[in-house]
């Protein structure tokens, strides 16, 4: 397994890995995998849902959260607001796929709309391996 450390400088995070094999995870969003939506209209069901599937990504990759070195989600409509959602999605669904809190380095990026009109977030994730 890669090794990950976290560094907190002046409020920011920074990871330093180490390993050969990256692994870099796009477009997680709340589908089945028969691409059935999941959660319409609920930010922390989304969140949740796309977080399982970005560990079935990792997994595939032969990697885990405890390898991910970034990642970025991409929210529709952000308001500050909103964070509580947000949150309320990564916490629920944090111990059921070894997602450690407080999350790797992270970009939350609010943009107007993403593919799908039902589509609230989306998340990509970068790890590396041995």
């Amino acid at each position: 397994m890669a090794r990950r450390s976290s560094l907190k400088r002046q409020g920011r995070y920074v990871a330093v890995g180490t390993g050969a094999v990256h692994v870099h995870v796009s477009g997680q969003i709340a589908r089945h995998s028969d691409g059935t939506a999941v959660a319409p209209g609920d930010l922390a069901g989304q969140v949740a849902q796309a977080l399982r599937n970005t560990s079935i990504g990792l997994a595939a990759a032969g990697a885990t959260f405890a390898d991910v070195l970034r990642l970025t989600f991409y929210v529709t409509a952000w308001t500050a607001d909103k964070i509580g959602d947000f949150m309320a999605g990564v916490e629920a669904v944090a111990p059921e796929i070894g997602l450690p809190l407080p999350l790797p380095p992270a970009s939350l990026i609010g943009v107007e709309s993403l593919f799908e009109p039902d589509v609230l977030v989306e998340v990509e994730a970068t790890a590396l391996t041995d």
